[in-house]
């Protein structure tokens, strides 16, 4: 399975990065994005099985690529990981097509729980 992640953080991506591993998701693919335009882009260019994102980033927000890419007819799983998990934010992320939002700070629990349906 090929996972794209992405956040403007390069720190947040390794932390994503190591805590799929630590949660058993490794022997995966992993692909990285620094903001939602250059994800689009990639995802463009080839379709990963899973994004998992962060919501506030610079060009092109979370849920801006999600909706972007509804729009294009492109299905693909999405998750977000990020720093703000509000009910509102949450329904949302649900109403635009998201599996999931996982809130910064995480666990390797939270992982698990959310991806297990999904990888």
């Amino acid at each position: 399975m090929k996972i794209l992640v992405v956040d403007d953080s390069k720190a947040m991506r390794m932390i994503v990065t190591r805590t799929l591993r630590q949660a058993g998701f490794d022997g995966h693919t992993l692909e990285e994005a620094s903001n939602g335009a250059e994800a689009l882009a990639n995802i463009r260019k080839e379709t990963p099985d899973l994004v998992l994102c962060d919501w506030n980033m610079p060009e092109m927000s979370g849920i801006d690529l999600l909706s972007t890419l509804t729009a294009e007819g492109v299905s693909v799983k999405f998750g977000f990981v990020t720093s703000e998990g509000t009910d509102e934010m949450r329904a949302r992320a649900r109403e635009a097509g998201a599996l999931f939002l996982i809130a910064k700070p995480f666990t390797v629990e939270a992982f698990q729980e959310a991806l297990k349906p999904v990888v």
